[in-house]
């Protein structure tokens, strides 16, 4: 074989791979791309490592709902009642959190101790979650119902509870709990990874997880298999319950109150960034890397926007575009191969 069609075969393996490469990791190429598109508009300022850190505070707390609402989804279920429980585990656990001397206090005159705030925003996410694993694997209801009617609830009691007021003047220790750092890197951050660590062992080294691609990928098959469906579709929607748990009490911690309007939208939020982390919406299909990814791809578009001065109200479109297109290609994706 001469040197010159050696010297194509080899480019053409290269291109094949290159290709294979982009077409297996598209969510990673793409938030590259967007990070260097955004460093070149910015002349770098955008990367620098305070805007990084910035950003990975911003969306720490997304993170959390996003491995949660991924895990459902790998078992072709959705979770609508994000932002609510959120919402709900944040006031419950600020409650718990505020200044004893504190007038308007929930519990004006009592002082908690800081474990308190913590393990019942937690506990608070994980009966939210239970309460949705039961009623789609034992009630039956299709898990977009459910969790809607769970939204309302939630968003019900959260208003009874406080009514309908701030829950603020939180104490500094429970505020360091996530606006702190070990050195240049936040808490959040941290917490983010232990639990992404976690989520990945449960996925990739469990029979837990091998049941949930299972039970997405065909219910009726897994059943066959001995996999008991309704047990592993609770226990994901009380995990992802306790993620959401977590997620609230920490949101809480960073914004030192918590009120209504509280993670508004997060189920926006996190729904759109698995999408584009490649969790399939047919189920069966997604990892734990790609639901990070997915968050930090949206992290970018927003805080880029923000950056550059872009008006909120279109952020709001643009996140509508990005799941109707990130579903789309997934269906075509997928549809290929079937």
């Amino acid at each position: 074989m001469s040197a010159s069609k050696t010297g194509v075969s080899a480019a053409t393996r290269s291109f094949t791979a290159g290709r294979a490469f982009v077409s297996k990791n598209t969510n990673l190429v793409t938030f590259i791309i967007l990070a260097i598109v955004l460093s070149l508009l910015t002349h770098g300022k955008a990367l620098a490592w305070d805007s990084v850190q910035n950003l990975l505070i911003a969306e720490s707390v997304r993170a959390f709902a996003a491995l949660g609402v991924g895990l459902i989804i790998i078992t072709w279920g959705i979770d609508l009642s994000i932002g609510s429980v959120v919402c709900l585990v944040a006031s419950v656990s600020a409650s718990f959190a505020q200044n004893p001397d504190y007038a308007a206090a929930l519990y004006a005159g009592k002082d908690f101790p800081l474990w308190l705030p913590i393990v019942a925003g937690i506990l608070t996410g994980a009966f939210f979650g239970l309460f949705n694993g039961v009623l789609v694997a034992y009630g039956k209801l299709p898990a977009f119902i459910a969790t809607l009617g769970t939204m309302s609830i939630a968003k019900g009691a959260q208003l009874i509870y406080t009514r309908a007021s701030v829950v603020g003047s939180l104490k500094n220790t429970y505020k360091d709990f996530a606006q702190g750092s070990v050195g240049p890197i936040p808490h959040l951050a941290i917490f983010v990874a232990i639990a992404a660590l976690i989520v990945w062992i449960v996925l990739r080294h469990t029979r837990l997880g091998t049941s949930f691609y299972a039970i997405g990928g065909n219910k009726v098959a897994a059943r066959v298999s001995g996999i008991n469906v309704e047990k592993n579709l609770v226990i994901v929607y009380l995990f992802a319950g306790a993620l959401y748990g977590i997620a609230g009490t920490l949101l809480s911690s960073r914004l030192g109150l918590a009120n209504a309007l509280t993670a508004n939208g997060m189920e926006l939020d996190a729904i759109a960034a698995v999408t584009v982390g490649g969790v399939s919406q047919t189920g069966g299909i997604g990892t734990m890397s790609g639901m990070i990814i997915g968050v930090l791809t949206l992290g970018i578009i927003n805080y880029g926007m923000t950056y550059l001065g872009v008006d909120s109200y279109y952020q709001l479109l643009i996140k509508g575009f990005i799941i109707i297109i990130a579903v789309f290609f997934d269906m075509k994706k997928y549809a290929r191969r079937a």
